[in-house]
């Protein structure tokens, strides 16, 4: 059963001139947005590694699988991987988000074809979208987990070749290649980074906390030859929520509710430890992104680690130059942000020209079809120098991404100009009749399913 289709109302026309601040209350006109997104993510296709592995690996390659009970599964070195479910939930009435694996028949087309997701990211006036994995996990945990490592890089490697040359390539103005890594070695990563850098690649996706993952953690010199690479060849390390592969319960028996509101503080501590690791210190050239995290908690994180610092050093021994910790955070940390009208109040305390927003399609937080009407409210009093650095620019100069002379320029980029390219595209609620939440489902029940 279908719900009803969302109709997209114009916004009063608004001055984008460069020069007016606008006050608080004024109405940000989203028609005239150009949006990009830092964060998005992508439902791999059941034919993604079809002749990409060498002829040995070619029987082992990870298999897509439908079940009797119509779920789907992808199956590699013996796990079965489920974790749809919340992962692509857009256009899925709010009653029916939960925990129960999916098939690619009750998920959105656009989650897992590269036509149809061009499609609902116009529809939802989105310019350019970096895309996420999803069944390998962030930083590829279930391909490191193989015990026969050069088949667990062939695998990577023919994960990156397919994001970059068929779901990127397809439309390359509209996407910022991503990367995943042999986590397992730094060197071979650093190998890796240097490759895909050559086919386009912009990030890399690594782990918000390696040592949960059983390697080496940030402060020690292990990750150095992956730093270098990606502070030779531009390429921004992505930290995403999730990617250490645990969240953060306070008890067994807390509701999932307590979870999803303290996922962001995944992303905190990962901020610490960049911060107090030698890591930014010793590449300042080097780039992390906090994706997925959030923004309204930096103000005060700053302000902590600059007082932990000035009080405590004397005797910690942390040493900083000439420099404060926020320096190190405000120079080489690129913030994100979906919803979070506190953080765009606070925007004062951040490096405004390393903040960049987030759509995450098709994630429960995501408020496709919808998501210009989203954020119309937080940029609102922004001034529209600052709009237009939060919502692309920065984007686009962080990693290197410039769509504007392929698309026929900066006028057909905007909200109102995709949506125009879209008419007619479905955006209706489609239900499946399956009630898949679950009231009361504990946080420890969705760890354990493995939604991260």
């Amino acid at each position: 059963m279908d719900g009803q289709s969302i109709s997209f109302a114009p916004t009063q026309a608004a001055d984008t001139s460069t020069t007016r601040s606008l006050t608080k209350g004024d109405a940000v006109n989203t028609n005239e947005l150009i949006l990009v997104s830092v964060d998005d993510h992508v439902i791999e296709p059941p034919t993604m590694f079809e002749g990409r592995l060498p002829k040995k690996f070619a029987d082992q390659a990870p298999k897509f699988v439908t079940l009797e009970d119509g779920s789907d599964r992808w199956i590699f070195q013996g796990e079965e991987i489920v974790n749809i479910a919340l992962n692509a939930v857009a256009g899925r009435p709010s009653e029916e988000l939960g925990l129960e694996p999916t098939s690619l028949t009750d998920i959105r087309p656009g989650t897992w074809d590269i036509h149809e997701r061009i499609k609902d990211m116009d529809v939802n006036g989105i310019l350019g979208s970096l895309c996420f994995p999803t069944f390998p996990q962030f930083c590829a945990q279930l391909f490191a987990r193989a015990a026969d490592k050069e088949l667990a890089l062939a695998v990577v490697q023919a994960y990156n070749d397919w994001h970059i040359d068929d779901w990127c390539g397809a439309y390359p103005e509209r996407f910022i290649p991503m990367a995943v890594g042999p986590m397992w070695d730094a060197d071979a990563m650093a190998a890796e980074v240097r490759r895909t850098a050559a086919k386009g690649a912009r990030a890399i996706s690594f782990s918000e906390n390696a040592s949960k993952l059983g390697w080496p953690s940030i402060y020690s010199d292990y990750w150095d030859p992956l730093w270098k690479a990606c502070s030779d060849e531009d390429v921004i390390v992505c930290m995403h929520i999730g990617s250490s592969s645990e969240l953060i319960i306070t008890a067994p028996d807390a509701p999932v509710d307590t979870l999803i509101t303290l996922t962001p503080m995944n992303i905190v501590q990962a901020a610490a430890d960049l911060v107090w690791s030698p890591a930014l210190r010793k590449f300042p050239d080097l780039k992390v992104a906090l994706s997925e995290g959030g923004i309204g908690w930096i103000p005060y994180f700053l302000e902590r680690v600059d007082y932990v610092f000035g009080r405590h050093h004397a005797w910690t021994g942390a040493d900083f130059g000439n420099r404060k910790p926020s320096d190190i955070f405000n120079d080489q940390v690129i913030t994100c942000f979906i919803n979070d009208v506190a953080g765009m109040e606070a925007r004062s305390h951040l490096n405004i020209d390393n903040l960049c927003w987030e759509c995450d399609y098709p994630h429960g937080d995501a408020e496709w079809p919808r998501s210009p009407e989203s954020l119309e409210p937080q940029l609102a009093g922004v001034p529209q120098d600052e709009v237009d650095r939060i919502t692309h620019l920065n984007a686009m100069r962080l990693f290197r991404y410039d769509p504007f002379e392929a698309m026929g320029g900066r006028d057909k980029c905007t909200v109102e100009a995709l949506r125009a390219r879209a008419e007619g595209h479905d955006t209706s609620l489609r239900a499946t009749g399956k009630q898949l939440g679950r009231p009361g489902t504990s946080a420890t029940a969705v760890a354990n399913a493995g939604i991260a």
